[in-house]
C-alpha cells in the first residue's frame, strides 16, 4: 500500500535524470508504444513514480497518464481536485500532484505541466519535483500565479490520522545522533561514505569529522534545500539516504 512518504522518495531518486528516451520514458513506451519514447514526459515521471512506489491506484485514478489535462480531470471526477488560488495552495499536502498552465490561468483545459508538491513554502508558493523540465527532473518552486491545480492522491494514512505513515527508513533517520565538526567515529565514516556516494570523492573515510567533511556536508544541505550549516542532523541524514523526513 503507498503513501505520499513513498511517492516523494521515489521522485528523488530520479534528481537529475535528463534527455530522453530515458528509463522514465522507456517504462511508459513498454506498455503504450514508441512513440512516447521521445515525448514531453512531465506526466510520465509522475505515473513512473507512483507505480514504482505502490501509489498507482491514488495518483492515477484511471491509468497511465501522459496527458496532462486528461489526469486533472481524472482527480476532478473522483472529487479531489483543487483549484489554484494562493489559499488552496497553503492548504497543499506533500505528495499531492500539481499541474501548471504557463498562460497563467486555473483552466484545466489549458494545463501544460505537472509534477509532485514536495514542500509548502506559504504565501502561495510551494516546493515541486518535476520531470521534463528543462528536459530533466529537477527541484523547483511554483507560485499560485502559474497553478492551475493539484489532485489531492487517496494516499494511505496513519490510523486515526492524515499524516501519510513514515516507512521505516523514516524512523531511522531520527534515531540517528546529530553530527558537527570534531565528531569522530564510526557514524561520521558513515556520513563519510554517504557523501563520497554523493559525488564528493574529495572526502575521506578516516571517521574524523573535519573541515573538508563539513564543506561536503554544506553543499549537499544546499543541494537538499535545507539550511547549510554543516551540521548533521534528521533533515541531513535524510537528504544523504535520500528518503523522507
Amino acid at each position: 500500500m503507498g503513501t505520499a512518504a513513498a511517492m516523494l522518495a521515489e521522485a528523488r531518486r530520479s534528481l537529475g535524470l535528463s534527455g530522453r528516451p530515458n528509463r522514465i520514458t522507456r517504462d511508459y513506451a513498454s506498455r503504450h508504444g514508441d512513440d512516447f519514447l521521445s515525448a514531453a514526459w512531465c506526466d510520465m515521471a509522475v505515473t513512473y513514480w507512483a507505480r514504482r512506489s505502490g501509489n498507482a491506484k491514488a495518483v492515477l485514478p484511471s491509468g497511465d497518464r501522459a496527458y496532462t489535462v486528461w489526469h486533472a480531470q481524472d482527480f476532478q471526477r473522483i472529487g479531489r481536485w483543487h483549484t489554484g488560488t494562493a489559499a488552496n495552495l497553503d492548504k497543499a499536502r506533500p505528495g499531492d500532484i500539481v499541474f501548471f498552465d504557463w498562460g497563467n490561468s486555473n483552466s484545466v483545459g489549458a494545463i501544460d505541466h505537472v509534477g509532485v508538491i514536495e514542500k509548502v513554502l506559504g504565501g502561495g508558493r510551494v516546493q515541486t519535483i518535476e520531470g521534463n523540465t528543462g528536459d530533466a527532473v529537477r527541484r523547483r518552486v511554483r507560485s499560485a500565479s502559474s497553478i492551475a491545480g493539484y489532485g489531492r492522491p487517496a494516499y494511505d494514512s496513519a490510523p486515526g490520522g492524515s499524516t501519510p505513515a513514515p516507512n521505516w527508513t523514516e524512523n531511522l533517520v531520527k534515531k540517528l545522533p546529530t553530527l558537527k565538526r570534531g565528531a569522530k567515529g564510526e557514524h561520521v565514516e558513515s556520513v563519510q561514505a554517504l557523501l563520497r556516494a554523493r559525488s564528493h570523492p574529495e572526502v575521506e573515510m578516516d571517521g574524523d569529522f573535519g573541515r573538508t567533511t563539513e564543506d561536503a556536508v554544506k553543499a549537499v544541505q544546499k543541494w537538499g534545500g535545507v539550511t547549510a550549516d554543516g551540521v548533521v542532523g534528521p533533515k541531513t541524514w535524510a537528504i544523504l539516504l535520500r528518503v523522507h523526513a
